[in-house]
């Protein structure tokens, strides 16, 4: 059975791999089962374990820490204001097909953001969520023996924006950055697109 927990203040980027990396082990051991949490981090940028570290830009001057985390993708940036999701999925009974995954994530996101009038899609060869040229979501994971980790952020208030401008994002020089908020044209707070989100990962994880 499907768990969904909810982690109640921002916790540091360390501190979330801890939490994906002990529920890696449960499920592994049999002592646990498929988890996803849903938390805000403290600011931080984050990169996937390449050569090119370019889309950090001057790394040296950014205005948070930097975390090499061993997720697939370039740069990308989390904190207060966007809900960051952590799917620790059994993919060994789900057919071990990654793609799958990540369609299975966007198209939550996508259902997620049409409840608040947002049309939002993919684009073509890019991973992610998008309203039109705009990004809205960026999707990273990786897996350990066939169980998922790592996941989504997705920005929901307008908060979330600003350290974007540091980077480029996910390796995409003049990429614009998005949230909920500023599609939708109105404030939504934290606590009411958990709940729309919850609903949303729930039921596209359990069919």
């Amino acid at each position: 059975m499907l768990e969904i927990l909810q982690l109640p203040e921002p916790i540091a980027y360390e501190a979330g791999l801890r939490l994906q990396e002990a529920c890696v082990e449960a499920i592994l051991a049999g002592t646990g089962g498929d988890t996803i949490f849903l938390l805000e981090h403290e600011p931080v940028y984050t990169i996937g374990r390449l050569r090119d570290v370019s889309s950090l830009r001057d790394a040296g001057v950014l205005p948070f820490p930097v975390f090499e985390t061993n997720r697939g993708g370039q740069a990308t940036y989390h904190g207060p204001g966007q809900w960051v999701g952590y799917p620790i999925l059994d993919l060994n009974i789900r057919g071990k097909d990654l793609h799958r995954h990540l369609r299975q994530l966007e198209e939550a996101l996508i259902r997620f953001c049409a409840r608040f009038g947002v049309h939002a899609r993919r684009r073509e060869g890019l991973t992610g969520v998008w309203v039109e040229n705009r990004k809205l979501a960026s999707l990273g994971v990786g897996v350990r023996k066939w169980i998922s980790m790592h996941g989504f952020a997705i920005n929901i208030t307008r908060q979330s924006l600003p350290p974007f401008a540091a980077i480029h994002p996910c390796g995409l020089a003049g990429v614009i950055m998005t949230s909920l908020e500023a599609e939708a044209g109105r404030e939504i707070s934290m606590a009411e697109a958990a709940a729309a989100l919850i609903q949303e990962l729930r039921v596209s994880h359990t069919l």
